[in-house]
């Protein structure tokens, strides 16, 4: 399994490199990890289908990290350090552990993954690879620059718009042609 060389300590945040999106999982200890799956997902597949995102539920897993990596590379990534102060490791471990077994809401745009960990982690929830691209005719959703679909809104609706609310943190581009 190709990893990088710093091992994980309990109440890390761990990044999986996944084909054209990261999935994101928090470290309990003893090689196991607590993560969203979609409810449908059989056990140790690692959400490594990009279909999980299409998913309104998801099902919070503890798992071996080996299983939900499922030989993609992985990362320790405490990424919001600098920001925030993280919560005291038993805190992490406890909520992440009460968790399991639940089926909670999942949304791309404010629920996902990555959301999920660094508001167990930080007590905020925040996601750096979810954004909108503005486009001529609508708006269109994108996952690391890839985009996924689009607004439902018609064009009246999308010229009168002058604010969007997304719960978390997102980044918005314009794309003119």
């Amino acid at each position: 399994m190709a990893q990088f060389c710093v091992e994980p300590e309990p109440g890390d945040l761990i990044e999986i490199f996944r084909i054209g999106y990261e999935h994101w999982a928090i470290y309990v200890g003893g090689g196991d990890v607590i993560h969203l799956a979609p409810p449908s997902e059989y056990p140790g597949a690692g959400s490594s289908s990009i279909f999980s995102i299409l998913s309104s539920r998801a099902v919070v897993k503890q798992e071996p990290l080996r299983d939900v990596a499922g030989g993609c590379r992985y990362r320790v990534n405490n990424y919001l350090d600098h920001k925030y102060r993280p919560q005291p490791v038993n805190k992490i471990i406890g909520a992440a552990k009460e968790m399991v077994g639940e089926e909670i809401e999942y949304s791309v745009l404010s629920r996902n993954c990555e959301h999920f960990v660094t508001n167990l982690r930080y007590g905020a929830a925040s996601s750096r690879q979810v954004l909108l691209l503005c486009q001529e005719g609508g708006l269109k959703l994108a996952l690391k620059g890839q985009g996924i679909g689009t607004t439902s809104l018609d064009q009246p609706t999308l010229e009168r718009l002058r604010e969007l609310r997304i719960s978390g943190s997102v980044q918005l581009y314009c794309v003119h042609h």
